[in-house]
Order: C-alpha cells, then structure tokens, then sequence
C-alpha cells in the first residue's frame, strides 16, 4: 500500500489498523537536541481519544504512547523516531456483520475495487485511529515551532448550524469545551443539537479552523510546492474532511479586487499588511501574517438508521450500522488538523534553509 508517508525532510511514517495489536508512527528527520518526552506526546494524544464526552464514541482507549527509538537521556539524538500507541479496547465481532456489504459512506467499496480485498473491521487504515501516528508526529513539530516561536492553534468553526464566535479564539476555552470550540455559549448549544441527534440516530457535521502565528515571510515554494497547496493535500488527507480554504476561501469568488487585496504598510520598521483576506500566503508562499486554514467535515457516516446499500454479491440491501461511533467527527479531529498543519509548515521551513546561498554560508561560517 502507497501513500503512508508524508513530508520531505521532516518525514512520518504512519502504520498500523483500527483493530490490529497497535498503531504508530516513524519519524525521519528530526533533529537531535529537543528535549521530548512521551508525556510531550500523550498531551495531544489525549485531545484524540476517545469515550471522553457524551459526544464522543463510548470506545474506551487509553491511547497510551510509548518511545521505541530516537530519544536517549531524554533528548532526540537524530536517529528515526519511532513511537507506537497499543489498541486495548477492540471489539471486532461489532464489526462482523459487514463483512458481506458496503457501508454508505465509508471507503469499503473502494478498497474492494482497488485490493479485491479489505479489513471491515472498523475500517483498517481507512478508519479514524489512522490519525493517532499523525498527531504522535505533530506534537513533535508543535513542540520544535514552538522553540522557533511559532505557535499553532486549532479549534471548532462550527457544529451543524451553530456556529462559535472564533474572533478571538482561547486555548483554554477550546480544551475546555466539549465541542473544542473557543465559545462557552455556541458550546452549550452544539452539545444540546449533538443530543438530539443521537436521539434520531444521526450524525452531524462541521468546520474547524486553524490559526498559525510567527511564521516568516518567504516559507513555501511559488510552483508546485505552494504552502497553501501543501497545507490543502496536507488537511485533505484527514479521512473525514471534504473541502479546505485558506484565509478568505470560497468569498473570494463573490469579492472585486480592491475587496480583496491587503494593503501593505510599514509598522516598526517591517513590512505588514493592513488585512489579511489572503490568510497568511501569496503566491504559495508566508508573507509574514497569520496563516488561517479551514476544513469542513463530513458527518460521521456510520448511524444506526436503515439506509440503502449493496453487498458483494450485488444484491441490494437495507441495513442499520451497529458498533460504537462518535456522533460527530470534528472535536477530535481539531487536534490532527492542527499537527497536519505543523508537520506542513515544519517541513517547508526546514527545505527554505537552503533557498538562498547566504543563509548557507551564515550557517556554516559560524565559529
């Protein structure tokens, strides 16, 4: 199977399934000297897990993560890091019963048509717990942007038809939460609309956004490897998500230019732009403003409501999904669309070491 690793120079490997022995990651690239440990690791891994709330699945995880390799004395030492998170609470014969059908919604069919074969039990790598090697990884690219002073900050836009107010988004309102959202009143509202969709046994969607500050000017590429598209692949690849925007997104289109262009200014001796309809990128690259990163979430497609299906003989059938489910997907998928983002911008930070010849001789010039 292609496609389980990601990144250039800061590059993961994830592996594992939702009902296999365990999961993890394999991190190359790392530099050596950061101070890391699991409980580094654990803080995001716990945003992840689930049977946390009401509005999570009642799959009870602890998700514990354990350090293989890379790491002596409590520091990286440059070799690749290896981390694995052990499934404990698999129950595969809730699973049992599809084997013979396609779920609405799921990539059941597709890994039919591609292998002539599929794990159905919860997905394999299709399914949800494929992002705990991504956010095992991404603590570890939160951690290093932070000693760069580069802060990274995901949260909930919304929830069905309730929407928070994100002006000012607070880290410890978004962990707070529920919802994740960085509003207490929209909060209380999503969870109530949340209960009475479980009532009906449906699902809902949702948006969340991600906010990256101190990010300078000049990172990404102005061809094929554009920040903002390697933010969109990077995003894109969340399973649930259906469609991403940065800065302004989709307005843009219903906007004149003298609407949509920031107007640049000198402020303390730097360049800086009075809006930022752009969302921190122009022309595939940082200008130096917040980067802002939106993804909208699909509901979560396994409810126990009779919907329309065929199995692999090609029969039509009805069917109602049983297992344990989250009612919505995108509380716990804030935290992997906030590691997507910094495994992104970590690794195009790390290729623009050696876009101009003097940052390389400042480098190696040093005494």
């Amino acid at each position: 199977m292609a496609g389980s690793s990601f990144g250039t120079i800061f590059k993961i490997t994830t592996w594992g399934e939702s009902h296999g022995k365990a999961l993890g990651v394999v991190i190359d690239g790392c530099p050596a000297g950061l101070e890391l440990s699991e409980s580094d690791i654990q803080t995001y891994l716990d945003r992840r897990k689930p049977g946390t709330s009401s509005i999570t699945t009642p799959r009870k995880e602890a998700d514990e993560v354990e350090i293989l390799s890379g790491v002596f004395e409590g520091r990286t030492t440059g070799a690749p890091i290896s981390l694995i998170v052990r499934n404990t609470s698999q129950i595969s014969k809730d699973y049992s019963e599809i084997a013979s059908y396609y779920r609405p919604g799921h990539a059941d069919y597709t890994f039919d048509a591609k292998y002539g074969f599929r794990d159905y039990r919860g997905g394999g790598r299709s399914s949800g717990r494929e992002t705990i090697g991504r956010v095992a990884a991404g603590s570890i690219a939160c951690k290093i942007l932070k000693e760069m002073g580069i802060a990274v900050c995901a949260y909930t836009r919304s929830l069905g038809p309730i929407e928070a107010d994100c002006s000012r988004p607070d880290k410890k309102i978004i962990l707070s939460t529920k919802t994740a959202m960085p509003d207490l009143a929209a909060d209380a509202k999503a969870v109530a609309y949340l209960e009475e969709a479980k009532k009906r046994f449906d699902s809902v969607g949702g948006s969340m956004e991600c906010l990256i500050t101190g990010v300078p000017a000049g990172i990404g590429d102005p061809v094929f490897e554009k920040l903002n598209a390697n933010l969109a692949k990077a995003v894109m690849s969340i399973g649930a998500v259906k469609a991403v925007e940065i800065g302004d997104g989709m307005q843009v289109s219903q906007k004149c230019g003298s609407e949509n262009n920031d107007a640049f200014r000198m402020k303390n001796g730097k360049v800086v732009k009075e809006t930022n309809h752009a969302g921190g990128i122009l022309g595939g690259m940082s200008d130096g403003d917040t980067i802002l990163v939106r993804a909208h979430v699909k509901p979560t497609p396994s409810i126990y409501r009779t919907q329309q299906t065929v199995n692999r003989d090609g029969e039509e059938i009805d069917v109602a999904i049983k297992g344990r489910h989250d009612p919505v997907i995108v509380p716990r998928a804030v935290v992997v669309l906030e590691c997507m983002t910094a495994l992104t911008v970590l690794d195009a930070m790390m290729i623009n070491m050696s876009a101009r010849l003097d940052s390389l001789k400042d480098f190696y010039n040093q005494k």
